[in-house]
């Protein structure tokens, strides 16, 4: 039985998060996910996630291909890789030329195996948050639009 880890933020779930959970639950019988929390997060991408821990785990956890979803305190740790019996490690290629003590660990195992898998073109959650930012006046003004509509449009009492 081979079992593969991968694990990330997962914050504004995507289609990438979606394509990567999908590959790697491919590549074994059951698929672990460690999801990061809000201050691993912090600590290494230098931003607070937009959904909390708790709603990332909840999300990544009713995805039909994830077998178990583990809280990820540190990148990669060979202490849960061997706690659950990891065979093979998913990961962006972004982290290829990286140094990550759990992806050396894997490789020099004997039988297991880090497998990098490339970014879905034209999406990321930095995307995501850079079209927001982007069109915020946009999606302000449209909100504002529709609360005018229903405030002229109202009726009280419609049987009056």
């Amino acid at each position: 039985m081979k079992r593969v880890f991968t694990s990330g933020s997962f914050d504004l779930f995507h289609v990438g998060h979606l394509n990567i959970l999908e590959k790697s639950a491919a590549l074994g019988d059951e698929l672990i996910v460690g999801v990061s929390t809000d201050e691993l997060i912090e600590k290494y991408k230098g931003m607070k996630p937009i959904i909390p821990f708790e709603q990332r785990f909840r999300i990544v956890q009713s995805i039909k291909c994830v077998t178990k979803v583990v809280k990820q305190v540190k990148l990669t740790e060979i202490a849960q890789l061997q706690r659950e019996k990891i065979d093979i490690v998913t990961i962006g290629d972004d982290w290829v030329d990286k140094y990550l003590e759990g992806l050396e660990w894997m490789k020099q195992q004997p039988g297991k195996e880090v497998v990098y898998f490339p970014y879905t073109p034209g999406v990321s959650t930095t995307i995501i948050k850079r079209q927001i930012i982007e069109s915020a006046n946009q999606i302000v003004y449209a909100a504002l639009h529709r609360e005018e509509l229903k405030d002229k449009d109202w009726d009280e009492d419609p049987h009056v």
